[in-house]
């Protein structure tokens, strides 16, 4: 009886060894508590970093917005309102500058009273995937092509 009871407890074990392995990765995450892979993230002086999978970002409410594109012609672009984000994130009080950050690596400063008080400044969605800076008005310099995060200083 007691070899029995032996064998049954140590088939329990290997068979909650192999369940146990068979489960799904945990998501991993950064510091903040962003995912890893996430394809656009806030970070900096708001209330809550935040990151989101493209999916996500893309099911949000968008708007149009016209700005001339890198030939000089009016295109129409569709995204998500730049503030939409920066709501989500809580922007802190003191807060003057967003930094867009490029998957190349370029940046570009933009203060953010000006975003703010631009209701067509939105997150587009590019044909290839991912994302760009769309921002009616502003220098080109600040159309960022491949966004991946928005700083808040």
């Amino acid at each position: 009886m007691f070899k029995r009871f032996t064998m049954m407890v140590v088939l329990a074990v290997l068979v909650l060894g192999v369940l146990a392995g068979c489960g799904g990765a945990a998501e991993e995450e950064t510091a903040g508590g962003i995912p890893a892979d996430a394809a656009l993230k806030i970070t900096g002086n708001v209330n809550n970093e935040i990151g989101w999978a493209e999916a996500d970002v893309r099911a949000m409410d968008t708007i149009e917005a016209q700005a001339p594109n890198k030939e000089g012609v009016v295109s129409t672009y569709t995204g998500v309102p730049i503030n939409t984000l920066l709501e989500k994130a809580g922007v802190k009080e003191g807060a003057t500058t967003l930094v867009f950050v490029a998957d190349d690596g370029y940046t570009a400063e933009v203060p953010l009273a000006d975003v703010q008080s631009c209701a067509d400044c939105i997150v587009s969605f590019r044909e290839q995937g991912g994302f760009s800076t769309v921002l009616p008005g502003f220098s080109s310099k600040a159309q960022v092509k491949g966004i991946v995060e928005i700083q808040v200083k």
